[in-house]
C-alpha cells in the first residue's frame, strides 16, 4: 500500500493510506473509474467508508465492479456523470485505524517510516524516511542525522529483519553503498 500524508501528521491526527485514484466518470449512471493503489483490492466494497482528495472528504462506496486493471465505483449520492465528475483526478484514502492487521511478520509501509536502520553489525545508518515504489521492488530512503541519504532496495538479501517492538530495521549493505 502507498502511504500519503503520513510523516507530517501531528500527533493524534488521523493518518491516511492511499488505496486508489479516481480518473473520470464512466457511463451514465454515476460510476467513476478508479486506478488501484492497494495490495488488497478485495477490501474495496459496498458500504466502505473512504476519504477523497486533499481535504479527505468522507464518502461511502455504494457499488464496485471490476474494470480492466482497476475498478468502477459508485459513491453514495452519485447518480450521473456530472455528480461523479466532481471527484475526477483525486486520491481515495482510508484511515490507518480502519485497516485490518496483516499476518505476523508483514507490515504496512506507513508502519516502517521513522524506524531506525542499522547494518548487520548494529552500526546506525539513520531513519527510514521514505519508501519509493519502483515497480521491481521498493526502495527505502534512509537519512542520517547529518542529512546524508542511503538508498536501499527492499529485497530479502538487503532487509534482514524488521523488529517493530525495538523500532529497528537491520540491513545488509551491498558493495558500493
Amino acid at each position: 500500500m502507498t502511504s500519503h500524508k503520513q510523516s507530517g501528521s501531528p500527533s493524534g491526527e488521523s493518518v491516511y493510506l492511499a488505496i486508489g485514484y479516481l480518473r473520470r466518470p464512466h457511463g451514465v449512471s454515476g460510476e467513476i473509474i478508479m486506478d488501484l493503489h492497494t495490495d488488497f483490492p478485495e477490501r474495496i466494497k459496498s458500504e466502505r467508508k473512504v476519504y477523497i482528495g486533499e481535504t479527505y472528504q468522507a464518502e461511502t462506496i455504494e457499488s464496485v465492479r471490476a474494470h480492466g486493471k482497476g475498478l468502477l465505483v459508485t459513491l453514495s449520492g452519485c447518480k450521473t456523470p456530472e455528480t461523479a465528475g466532481r471527484f475526477r483526478n483525486q486520491w481515495v484514502y482510508v484511515k490507518t485505524g480502519e485497516v485490518p492487521p496483516l499476518p505476523k511478520g508483514q507490515h504496512y509501509k506507513y508502519e516502517l517510516i521513522n524506524l531506525d536502520v542499522v547494518d548487520d553489525d548494529g552500526n546506525p545508518l539513520g531513519k527510514l524516511v521514505e519508501i519509493l515504489e519502483t515497480g521491481a521492488n521498493d526502495v527505502y530512503i534512509v537519512r542520517n542525522e547529518s542529512g546524508k541519504e542511503i538508498l536501499l532496495p527492499a529485497i530479502p538479501s538487503v532487509v534482514l529483519n524488521v523488529d517493530m517492538e525495538s523500532h529497528l530495521i537491520k540491513v545488509h549493505l551491498l558493495e558500493g553503498l
